[in-house]
């Protein structure tokens, strides 16, 4: 069985910078996309940003110019550089990726906690 594991969510004040990293639990996997998502209370989860094998990335337009999506294929590993946070970036932020164990399926991260304050 293969997880997610994600850390880096955090405090932080309006304008500061996070790094999120989210981690599979075994090496040597065969993963296609690799996604970010968020949801804030209240709020259904969005998409915040896809990367795919070739490193092709897309963002949602309210963090575009300020998050930056990467992976690191050896450690099968995605990022999340998050910077200018604002209070509205404050959500549950999971992970996600398209891995090949006997099928495609997808797999998520439990999530991790960001906050901004004003």
């Amino acid at each position: 069985q293969v997880q997610l594991v994600e850390s880096g969510g955090g405090l932080v004040q309006a304008g500061g910078s996070l790094r999120l990293s989210c981690a599979a639990s075994r090496s040597s996997l065969s993963i296609n996309a690799m996604r970010w998502h968020r949801q804030a209370p209240g709020k259904q989860r969005e998409l915040v940003a896809t990367i795919t094998s070739g490193g092709v990335t897309n963002y949602a337009d309210s963090v575009k110019g300020r998050f930056t999506i990467s992976r690191d294929n050896a450690r099968n590993t995605v990022y999340l550089q998050m910077n200018s946070l604002k209070p509205e970036d404050t959500a549950v932020y999971y992970c996600n990726a398209e891995i090949l164990t006997y099928k495609w399926e997808d797999y998520w991260g439990q999530g991790t906690q960001v906050t901004v304050s004003s």
